[in-house]
Order: C-alpha cells, then structure tokens, then sequence
C-alpha cells in the first residue's frame, strides 16, 4: 500500500447495536473521538470524497455506528462522539451500553483509532476514553486532527506531546493536507503484506 493517499470507500449501513452490524470478514477500525473532532473529514479524506461521511457543525449529530468499506481491505466504523449530546441522560446512557457492547464483542475489531485534536490540549474526557480502552486491554493507536491548523514549527512538539500521554502509535492528520493519509493508509492495509 505504499505510495497511496486514497482509497474508494463505500458507506455500508448504520447499525444502532452489535446485533445488526453488518457480517463480513475485513478488519474493522472504529473511529473513537469527541464531537467535532473530524471523524468524518478523515473517512472523507481516506476516500477522497468529500460528501461520503456527512460532516456537520452540531457536535453530537451521528448517534448511530455507521460502517465504510475502503476497497474490501478494511472497514471504518464511525462512532458517535462523546463528550457532547443534546440528548437525555437516558439516552446517553442507552449508546454507552451499546457502545460498549460493541467494542467488547464485536469480532471483527482489529484496532480502534482515537482521534485527539492537534490544536488543543488532551481534554478530560479523551483520558477517561483512553483509561476504559486500557482498562479493557483493546488495541489502539491515535490519530491527531487539524494538523493544518498548527504551525510547521510546532507539529513535532505537538505529536511528541500525545505520545507521552498516551504512547503507543501516534500519527499526524489533516483534512486539508494530503501527505499524511500514506502513513495512515499503510496502518489500515499492514495486514495485506503478511
């Protein structure tokens, strides 16, 4: 997969729990992050398509696991943000079940990728995602967003600043900047080379 900055991606179905996700064999990537913090600038982005994923100003909008196909390499499975809802308790409390469900037993599950905004600190509530996937031992890796949005001389201090919080795989994005999407790309498809 070296040298691709895209692949074309399909949007599958949207599933509200684990019993109607769709049933197939590809690695599954699902997308963890706050509202707004880009989840759909990058399926957009990976695929090249600007309208595949619907990207909104209200924060909070997707509430259901919505699942692309990238070339039948691997699937994204976009989750709804945390950390804002216009919604009742009971319903925020109805997705965290769910939620939880599904990234306890969904098979398919190869690596969830965190998304942390590169203009900002780590906010509290992407630590208390990080701690319950710890808590959990799930594979993660995490992707800063709004890479163009940080000045050049700042983007390694930025990066380096994620890694020590959280460690493990940190790779750089932007929606408006192509030349990160190779890197990315290369994680999603590793498999293929095995």
């Amino acid at each position: 997969m070296k040298g691709k900055k895209f692949l074309n991606g399909k949007f599958i179905i949207s599933a509200e729990k684990l019993s109607q996700c769709p049933n197939f064999d590809l690695p599954e990537y699902p997308l963890l992050g706050r509202s707004n913090v880009g989840k759909s600038s990058f399926i957009n982005a990976l695929a090249n398509h600007k309208k595949l994923a619907k990207t909104s100003n209200t924060p909070g909008k997707t509430r259901l696991i919505n699942f692309f196909d990238f070339s039948e390499k691997f699937t994204i499975a976009d989750l709804p943000g945390y950390g804002y809802a216009k919604v009742s308790k009971e319903a925020q409390n109805k997705w965290q079940k769910y939620l939880e469900e599904y990234l306890l037993k969904r098979e398919q599950i190869d690596c969830l990728i965190q998304l942390v905004d590169g203009r900002h600190e780590i906010q509290k509530n992407d630590f208390q995602m990080r701690e319950w996937v710890l808590a959990y031992k799930l594979p993660i890796i995490t992707v800063v967003t709004k890479m163009d949005y940080v000045p050049k001389s700042k983007t390694l201090n930025v990066l380096k600043a994620v890694e020590k919080e959280f460690g493990g795989l940190v790779l750089p994005f932007s929606a408006v900047d192509n030349r990160y999407n190779e890197k990315i790309l290369e994680f999603l498809t590793r498999h293929e080379e095995d």
